[in-house]
Protein backbone atom coordinates (compact mmCIF):
# COMPACT_ATOMS: atom_id res chain seq x y z
CA UNK A 1 0.00 0.00 0.00
CA UNK A 2 3.04 2.54 0.47
CA UNK A 3 4.86 1.63 -2.64
CA UNK A 4 7.73 -0.37 -0.22
CA UNK A 5 7.67 -3.40 1.73
CA UNK A 6 6.51 -1.22 5.03
CA UNK A 7 5.39 -2.78 8.16
CA UNK A 8 2.04 -4.45 6.84
CA UNK A 9 4.32 -6.71 4.49
CA UNK A 10 6.82 -7.63 6.86
CA UNK A 11 4.40 -9.28 9.73
CA UNK A 12 2.95 -11.03 7.00
CA UNK A 13 5.91 -12.40 5.95
CA UNK A 14 6.99 -13.01 9.76
CA UNK A 15 3.79 -12.51 11.68
CA UNK A 16 3.05 -16.38 10.89
CA UNK A 17 6.89 -18.04 11.48
CA UNK A 18 6.58 -21.93 10.58
CA UNK A 19 3.54 -21.54 9.35
CA UNK A 20 4.17 -19.04 6.43
CA UNK A 21 5.42 -21.83 4.37
CA UNK A 22 2.32 -23.67 4.49
CA UNK A 23 0.25 -20.99 3.98
CA UNK A 24 1.22 -20.20 0.27
CA UNK A 25 1.02 -23.99 -0.74
CA UNK A 26 -2.18 -25.61 -2.38
CA UNK A 27 -5.74 -25.71 -0.54
CA UNK A 28 -6.21 -29.04 -0.30
CA UNK A 29 -9.64 -30.83 0.03
CA UNK A 30 -9.38 -34.65 2.21
CA UNK A 31 -12.06 -36.19 4.06
CA UNK A 32 -13.78 -34.13 6.43
CA UNK A 33 -11.30 -30.96 6.82
CA UNK A 34 -9.87 -28.41 4.48
CA UNK A 35 -5.80 -28.46 4.43
CA UNK A 36 -3.21 -26.45 3.32
CA UNK A 37 -0.04 -27.85 2.60
CA UNK A 38 -1.03 -30.33 4.97
CA UNK A 39 -2.32 -27.94 7.61
CA UNK A 40 -5.72 -28.49 9.18
CA UNK A 41 -7.21 -25.30 8.23
CA UNK A 42 -11.09 -25.82 9.42
CA UNK A 43 -12.94 -28.89 10.82
CA UNK A 44 -16.39 -29.49 8.40
CA UNK A 45 -18.22 -32.61 9.22
CA UNK A 46 -21.70 -31.99 9.23
CA UNK A 47 -22.38 -33.89 12.94
CA UNK A 48 -19.58 -31.80 14.68
CA UNK A 49 -17.59 -34.41 14.39
CA UNK A 50 -14.01 -34.94 13.15
CA UNK A 51 -12.45 -38.26 12.91
CA UNK A 52 -15.07 -39.40 16.01
CA UNK A 53 -13.75 -36.39 17.77
CA UNK A 54 -15.57 -33.37 18.90
CA UNK A 55 -15.04 -30.41 16.68
CA UNK A 56 -13.31 -27.71 18.71
CA UNK A 57 -11.06 -25.20 17.18
CA UNK A 58 -10.54 -22.92 19.69
CA UNK A 59 -8.38 -25.90 21.96
CA UNK A 60 -7.44 -27.78 18.63
CA UNK A 61 -4.06 -27.29 17.93
CA UNK A 62 -4.24 -28.09 14.61
CA UNK A 63 -6.24 -25.55 14.08
CA UNK A 64 -3.92 -22.86 15.36
CA UNK A 65 -2.55 -21.60 18.85
CA UNK A 66 -5.23 -22.58 22.03
CA UNK A 67 -7.52 -19.63 23.01
CA UNK A 68 -6.26 -17.91 25.44
CA UNK A 69 -7.63 -18.45 29.21
CA UNK A 70 -8.73 -14.54 29.19
CA UNK A 71 -8.84 -12.03 26.02
CA UNK A 72 -8.37 -8.46 26.00
CA UNK A 73 -11.38 -6.39 24.82
CA UNK A 74 -10.86 -3.21 22.75
CA UNK A 75 -13.82 -1.99 22.25
CA UNK A 76 -14.33 1.99 23.04
CA UNK A 77 -10.40 2.91 23.36
CA UNK A 78 -10.39 4.71 20.11
CA UNK A 79 -6.99 6.21 19.25
CA UNK A 80 -6.06 4.66 22.46
CA UNK A 81 -6.28 1.24 21.05
CA UNK A 82 -2.72 0.81 19.94
CA UNK A 83 -1.02 1.66 22.73
CA UNK A 84 -3.24 -0.08 25.32
CA UNK A 85 -2.87 -3.39 22.96
CA UNK A 86 0.93 -3.58 23.34
CA UNK A 87 0.45 -2.50 27.25
CA UNK A 88 -1.99 -5.77 27.03
CA UNK A 89 0.32 -8.15 25.50
CA UNK A 90 3.76 -7.15 26.91
CA UNK A 91 1.82 -7.21 30.38
CA UNK A 92 1.39 -11.63 29.21
CA UNK A 93 -2.31 -11.42 27.19
CA UNK A 94 -2.04 -13.37 24.34
CA UNK A 95 -5.85 -12.78 22.94
CA UNK A 96 -7.44 -10.00 21.35
CA UNK A 97 -10.99 -9.40 20.73
CA UNK A 98 -12.07 -6.50 18.23
CA UNK A 99 -14.24 -6.07 15.17
CA UNK A 100 -14.68 -4.22 12.23
CA UNK A 101 -17.30 -1.88 13.50
CA UNK A 102 -16.04 1.75 13.65
CA UNK A 103 -18.87 2.70 15.74
CA UNK A 104 -16.87 1.00 19.05
CA UNK A 105 -13.64 -0.42 17.86
CA UNK A 106 -10.49 1.12 16.26
CA UNK A 107 -9.37 -1.84 14.27
CA UNK A 108 -6.15 -0.28 12.32
CA UNK A 109 -4.93 0.21 15.91
CA UNK A 110 -4.81 -3.49 16.79
CA UNK A 111 -2.84 -4.33 13.73
CA UNK A 112 -0.48 -1.15 14.22
CA UNK A 113 -0.02 -2.82 17.71
CA UNK A 114 0.58 -6.28 16.04
CA UNK A 115 3.34 -4.81 13.93
CA UNK A 116 5.14 -2.99 17.17
CA UNK A 117 5.13 -6.09 18.88
CA UNK A 118 6.52 -8.37 15.89
CA UNK A 119 9.29 -5.88 15.15
CA UNK A 120 9.95 -4.22 18.43
CA UNK A 121 9.48 -6.78 20.93
CA UNK A 122 9.78 -10.72 18.79
CA UNK A 123 6.08 -11.22 19.56
CA UNK A 124 5.11 -12.90 16.26
CA UNK A 125 1.55 -12.65 15.22
CA UNK A 126 1.56 -16.65 15.57
CA UNK A 127 2.19 -16.43 19.40
CA UNK A 128 -1.40 -14.17 19.41
CA UNK A 129 -4.88 -15.18 19.05
CA UNK A 130 -6.72 -12.68 17.22
CA UNK A 131 -10.31 -12.50 16.73
CA UNK A 132 -12.56 -9.55 15.08
CA UNK A 133 -16.10 -9.81 14.05
CA UNK A 134 -18.64 -9.14 11.14
CA UNK A 135 -21.15 -6.50 12.24
CA UNK A 136 -24.28 -6.62 10.29
CA UNK A 137 -25.22 -2.87 8.77
CA UNK A 138 -27.97 -2.59 11.77
CA UNK A 139 -24.91 -2.39 14.44
CA UNK A 140 -22.80 0.07 12.31
CA UNK A 141 -22.88 4.12 12.55
CA UNK A 142 -24.79 4.57 9.33
CA UNK A 143 -21.97 7.52 8.39
CA UNK A 144 -18.89 4.66 8.72
CA UNK A 145 -19.89 1.43 7.05
CA UNK A 146 -16.79 -0.44 6.61
CA UNK A 147 -18.53 -2.17 3.57
CA UNK A 148 -21.06 -1.55 0.89
CA UNK A 149 -24.51 -1.57 2.94
CA UNK A 150 -26.65 -1.98 -0.15
CA UNK A 151 -24.50 -5.28 -1.33
CA UNK A 152 -25.44 -8.57 -0.73
CA UNK A 153 -25.16 -9.66 2.57
CA UNK A 154 -22.69 -12.50 1.17
CA UNK A 155 -20.59 -9.23 -0.26
CA UNK A 156 -20.92 -7.18 3.13
CA UNK A 157 -19.10 -10.18 4.79
CA UNK A 158 -16.15 -10.54 2.49
CA UNK A 159 -16.12 -7.28 2.05
CA UNK A 160 -16.09 -6.81 5.74
CA UNK A 161 -13.18 -9.87 6.77
CA UNK A 162 -10.60 -7.81 3.84
CA UNK A 163 -11.25 -4.66 5.37
CA UNK A 164 -10.35 -6.73 8.75
CA UNK A 165 -7.62 -8.67 7.80
CA UNK A 166 -6.22 -4.68 5.95
CA UNK A 167 -6.87 -3.17 9.22
CA UNK A 168 -4.95 -6.25 11.55
CA UNK A 169 -1.98 -6.56 8.78
CA UNK A 170 -2.13 -10.15 8.89
CA UNK A 171 -3.61 -12.68 6.31
CA UNK A 172 -5.69 -14.58 8.85
CA UNK A 173 -7.54 -14.17 12.12
CA UNK A 174 -7.98 -17.22 14.70
CA UNK A 175 -11.56 -16.38 14.94
CA UNK A 176 -14.16 -14.58 13.22
CA UNK A 177 -17.01 -13.92 15.24
CA UNK A 178 -20.88 -12.79 14.13
CA UNK A 179 -21.47 -9.74 16.27
CA UNK A 180 -25.12 -10.34 16.22
CA UNK A 181 -27.92 -12.78 14.90
CA UNK A 182 -29.88 -11.44 12.05
CA UNK A 183 -33.48 -10.98 12.30
CA UNK A 184 -34.46 -14.48 10.30
CA UNK A 185 -32.32 -17.53 10.55
CA UNK A 186 -31.86 -17.42 6.84
CA UNK A 187 -30.62 -14.33 6.85
CA UNK A 188 -28.32 -15.38 9.51
CA UNK A 189 -27.27 -18.34 7.37
CA UNK A 190 -26.68 -17.03 4.44
CA UNK A 191 -23.80 -14.48 6.48
CA UNK A 192 -22.73 -17.77 8.11
CA UNK A 193 -22.42 -19.73 5.08
CA UNK A 194 -19.94 -16.74 4.00
CA UNK A 195 -18.09 -17.39 7.05
CA UNK A 196 -17.96 -20.81 6.55
CA UNK A 197 -16.05 -20.11 3.18
CA UNK A 198 -13.80 -17.62 4.81
CA UNK A 199 -13.00 -20.53 6.88
CA UNK A 200 -12.04 -23.10 4.19
CA UNK A 201 -9.69 -20.09 2.12
CA UNK A 202 -7.70 -20.57 5.67
CA UNK A 203 -8.65 -16.14 6.45
CA UNK A 204 -10.26 -17.41 9.53
CA UNK A 205 -9.57 -20.19 11.59
CA UNK A 206 -12.55 -20.58 13.15
CA UNK A 207 -16.19 -19.11 13.47
CA UNK A 208 -18.73 -18.13 16.59
CA UNK A 209 -21.32 -16.00 17.16
CA UNK A 210 -21.87 -13.27 19.71
CA UNK A 211 -24.99 -11.36 21.77
CA UNK A 212 -27.07 -14.69 20.90
CA UNK A 213 -29.37 -15.18 23.90
CA UNK A 214 -31.94 -17.45 22.14
CA UNK A 215 -30.85 -21.07 22.60
CA UNK A 216 -33.31 -22.05 20.24
CA UNK A 217 -31.48 -19.23 17.69
CA UNK A 218 -28.53 -21.30 18.96
CA UNK A 219 -29.48 -24.35 18.38
CA UNK A 220 -30.63 -23.82 15.09
CA UNK A 221 -27.41 -22.44 13.92
CA UNK A 222 -25.62 -25.44 15.01
CA UNK A 223 -27.72 -27.47 13.47
CA UNK A 224 -27.90 -26.31 10.39
CA UNK A 225 -23.78 -25.02 9.83
CA UNK A 226 -21.58 -27.13 8.22
CA UNK A 227 -18.34 -25.49 10.43
CA UNK A 228 -19.76 -25.40 13.45
CA UNK A 229 -19.74 -21.95 16.15
CA UNK A 230 -16.88 -22.70 18.30
CA UNK A 231 -17.53 -19.32 20.20
CA UNK A 232 -20.51 -17.65 21.57
CA UNK A 233 -19.50 -14.18 23.35
CA UNK A 234 -22.64 -12.48 25.40
CA UNK A 235 -22.96 -10.05 27.96
CA UNK A 236 -22.64 -12.01 31.35
CA UNK A 237 -25.16 -10.81 34.02
CA UNK A 238 -28.88 -11.05 35.73
CA UNK A 239 -31.36 -10.08 32.96
CA UNK A 240 -30.33 -13.19 31.08
CA UNK A 241 -30.09 -15.25 33.88
CA UNK A 242 -26.43 -15.83 33.31
CA UNK A 243 -27.08 -17.60 30.24
CA UNK A 244 -27.32 -20.83 31.86
CA UNK A 245 -29.65 -23.10 29.39
CA UNK A 246 -26.98 -21.50 26.38
CA UNK A 247 -23.96 -22.13 29.13
CA UNK A 248 -25.58 -26.04 29.54
CA UNK A 249 -25.41 -26.31 25.48
CA UNK A 250 -22.44 -24.60 25.14
CA UNK A 251 -20.47 -27.44 27.54
CA UNK A 252 -22.38 -30.17 25.64
CA UNK A 253 -20.93 -28.96 22.20
CA UNK A 254 -17.49 -28.08 22.75
CA UNK A 255 -18.24 -24.05 22.63
CA UNK A 256 -16.65 -22.04 24.55
CA UNK A 257 -18.72 -19.31 26.46
CA UNK A 258 -17.08 -15.66 26.51
CA UNK A 259 -18.47 -13.26 29.05
CA UNK A 260 -17.91 -9.32 28.17
CA UNK A 261 -19.03 -7.09 30.84
CA UNK A 262 -18.31 -9.90 33.58
CA UNK A 263 -17.25 -7.12 36.58
CA UNK A 264 -19.26 -3.73 34.78
CA UNK A 265 -22.57 -5.33 35.31
CA UNK A 266 -22.34 -7.41 38.09
CA UNK A 267 -21.95 -4.63 40.80
CA UNK A 268 -24.07 -6.68 43.09
CA UNK A 269 -21.85 -9.75 43.07
CA UNK A 270 -18.49 -7.95 43.79
CA UNK A 271 -19.97 -6.21 46.72
CA UNK A 272 -21.75 -9.40 48.49
CA UNK A 273 -20.36 -10.91 51.89
CA UNK A 274 -19.50 -14.42 49.89
CA UNK A 275 -17.33 -12.53 47.46
CA UNK A 276 -15.68 -10.04 50.31
CA UNK A 277 -15.42 -13.32 52.14
CA UNK A 278 -13.52 -14.78 49.71
CA UNK A 279 -11.23 -11.95 48.85
CA UNK A 280 -10.41 -11.88 52.82
CA UNK A 281 -9.40 -15.15 52.56
CA UNK A 282 -7.31 -15.57 49.11
CA UNK A 283 -5.85 -12.21 49.93
CA UNK A 284 -6.97 -11.19 46.20
CA UNK A 285 -9.64 -8.33 45.21
CA UNK A 286 -12.94 -9.04 44.39
CA UNK A 287 -12.53 -8.81 41.16
CA UNK A 288 -10.40 -11.19 40.67
CA UNK A 289 -12.28 -13.64 43.03
CA UNK A 290 -15.10 -13.00 40.86
CA UNK A 291 -13.05 -13.91 37.79
CA UNK A 292 -11.68 -17.08 39.26
CA UNK A 293 -15.34 -17.78 39.58
CA UNK A 294 -16.44 -17.52 35.88
CA UNK A 295 -12.91 -19.24 34.76
CA UNK A 296 -13.57 -22.07 37.34
CA UNK A 297 -17.22 -22.51 36.01
CA UNK A 298 -15.99 -22.83 32.34
CA UNK A 299 -16.50 -19.37 31.17
CA UNK A 300 -13.60 -17.51 29.32
CA UNK A 301 -13.72 -13.88 30.43
CA UNK A 302 -13.21 -10.59 28.45
CA UNK A 303 -11.61 -7.41 30.07
CA UNK A 304 -10.76 -4.50 28.79
CA UNK A 305 -9.06 -2.42 31.53
CA UNK A 306 -6.59 0.22 30.76
CA UNK A 307 -4.94 -0.03 33.41
CA UNK A 308 -1.29 -1.70 33.67
CA UNK A 309 -2.03 -2.61 37.58
CA UNK A 310 -5.81 -4.03 36.66
CA UNK A 311 -4.50 -5.92 33.81
CA UNK A 312 -1.73 -7.92 36.56
CA UNK A 313 -3.94 -8.57 38.30
CA UNK A 314 -6.68 -10.11 35.92
CA UNK A 315 -3.87 -12.03 34.28
CA UNK A 316 -2.88 -13.25 38.11
CA UNK A 317 -5.96 -14.89 38.24
CA UNK A 318 -4.72 -17.86 35.25
CA UNK A 319 -1.85 -17.94 36.44
CA UNK A 320 -1.77 -18.48 40.01
CA UNK A 321 -2.94 -21.85 40.73
CA UNK A 322 -3.66 -20.96 44.43
CA UNK A 323 -6.30 -18.73 43.60
CA UNK A 324 -8.73 -21.68 42.51
CA UNK A 325 -11.69 -21.81 44.45
CA UNK A 326 -13.19 -24.62 46.38
CA UNK A 327 -16.05 -26.65 45.12
CA UNK A 328 -18.28 -25.47 48.11
CA UNK A 329 -16.85 -22.00 47.60
CA UNK A 330 -18.55 -22.10 43.87
CA UNK A 331 -21.45 -22.88 45.11
CA UNK A 332 -21.92 -20.32 47.08
CA UNK A 333 -21.57 -17.69 44.19
CA UNK A 334 -23.48 -19.84 41.87
CA UNK A 335 -26.25 -19.29 44.31
CA UNK A 336 -26.62 -15.78 43.80
CA UNK A 337 -26.72 -16.27 39.15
Amino acid sequence: RRGRKGPAMRILAAGRGAAAAAMAAMTIMSGTRATRGGRTLCMKGGDGTVDGAPQDFASSQAAGIKMPPIVYGTAWKKENTEELVLRAVLEGFRGIDTACQPKHYFEPGVGRALVRLQEQHNIPRSDLWVQTKFTPVRGQDPNNIPYDPNAPREEQVQQSMARSLVNLQTDYVDALVLHSPLPTHEMTMRVWKTMEDLCDEGKARSLGISNCYSLSSLKELHASSRIKPTILQNRFYRDTNFDKELRAFCQEHGITYQSFWTLTANPEILSSRAVKSLSNKYKKTPEQVLFAFVRGIGITPLTGTSSKQHMREDLEVTQNAELQLEDGEKREIMGML
